[in-house]
C-alpha cells in the first residue's frame, strides 16, 4: 500500500508527539507494512521541519548502521542518515538528565567536523580528506520513539535514524596524521571495559561511511556543508545506559570522551 502525503505528515506528527512528550509508538511498518525507505525519509523530513519550526536548527549529519555489530543488534542491514540540531550537542563531561531520553544507547564513534562543503555524487576519499577540519572522539547517545526498539530500517529512518543526542571529545585532531581504519577504540561503562572497536568497522574506515554518505544527499541534491559535524557510526557494539551509568571513550591517536546519566 502506497503511503500518501497525509499519510506521511500524520506519522512526522506523530513521531515529533513522541520526542517532544518522551513517549514511544508502536513499530510504523508494522502499521504500514507497505512503507519505503523513500517515504521513511518523507517522514523524517517532516519530523525535522516540525523541529526546525521548534526553533532548533540543523549543525550537521549522522550515519547509523555502518558496522556488523549495530546491525546484527538491530537487524538492519543497511545505513541510513539523520540530522544533527544544536538541541542536541553535549561536550565532554557532561551530565545528560534521563528525562531527556527514552530507550537510550551509547556508541562510540569519530566525529567529522567539515571546513568545506562536499557535494556528491562523486565524492571520494581524498575528498572528505581534504573537506575536513578534524575529527573527534564522540559519544552518540541513539534513542528510539519506536517501542522496544522494534525496528526495521523503515522505522529507523523515518525516526531520524534513531537520534537522541550526541557527545564530542576533548580535542580535534588531522585526521591527515592517523590511518582512521586502525584507530582503535575502547568504551568503559562504570569503570569497566564494555566494548572494543576499531576505524575498520565502519564501512571499513570512518572516511568511506562519509562518502557513502557526501555521494547519498548529493543524489538528492543537498551538500554537506562547511562547518557541520558529521558523525560517521559506530565503531563496536552498543551500549545500553541507565541513570547512574558513567561511560568514558578513547581512540588511540584522536583522544577521548566521556558522558554521564542521570
Amino acid at each position: 500500500m502506497n503511503l500518501d502525503k497525509e499519510a506521511i505528515d500524520r506519522l512526522g506528527d506523530e513521531l515529533y508527539a513522541a520526542w517532544v512528550q518522551r513517549q514511544v509508538v508502536a513499530p510504523l511498518t508494522e502499521r504500514h507494512p507497505g512503507m519505503t525507505v523513500e517515504h521513511a525519509y518523507r517522514v523524517q523530513e517532516g519530523l525535522i521541519t516540525r523541529r526546525l519550526d521548534a526553533g532548533e536548527r540543523i549543525v550537521g549529519k549522522k550515519i547509523g548502521v555502518t558496522s556488523a555489530a549495530v546491525m546484527n543488534a538491530l537487524g538492519v542491514f543497511e545505513p541510513d542518515f539523520g540530522y544533527l540540531l544544536d538541541g542536541m550537542i553535549h561536550n565532554d563531561g557532561d551530565t545528560i538528565p534521563m528525562d531527556k531520553l527514552i530507550q537510550p544507547r551509547a556508541e562510540g564513534e569519530i566525529a567529522f567536523v567539515l571546513k568545506k562543503d562536499l557535494t556528491g555524487p562523486g565524492v571520494s576519499a581524498a575528498d572528505v580528506l581534504a573537506a575536513t577540519e578534524g575529527v573527534m572522539a564522540c559519544f552518540e547517545i541513539v534513542d528510539s520513539r519506536v517501542r522496544d526498539w522494534k525496528i526495521r530500517i523503515q522505522d529507523t529512518v523515518a525516526d531520524n535514524a534513531s537520534c537522541g543526542v550526541f557527545v564530542l571529545g576533548d580535542r580535534m585532531i588531522d585526521p591527515r596524521a592517523l590511518d582512521l581504519r586502525t584507530c582503535g577504540m575502547v568504551l568503559e561503562k562504570n569503570g569497566e571495559v564494555a566494548v572494543t572497536g576499531a576505524g575498520a568497522a565502519t564501512l571499513g574506515s570512518p572516511v568511506n561511511a562519509v562518502v557513502w554518505l557526501a555521494n547519498t544527499l548529493g543524489r538528492l541534491g543537498m551538500p554537506l556543508k562547511a562547518g557541520e559535524v558529521i558523525l560517521s557510526g559506530a565503531l563496536g557494539a552498543i551500549v545500553p545506559v541507565k541513570a547512574g551509568d558513567n561511560l568514558r571513550l578513547a581512540i588511540g591517536g584522536i583522544g577521548g570522551c566521556s558522558v554521564r546519566f542521570r
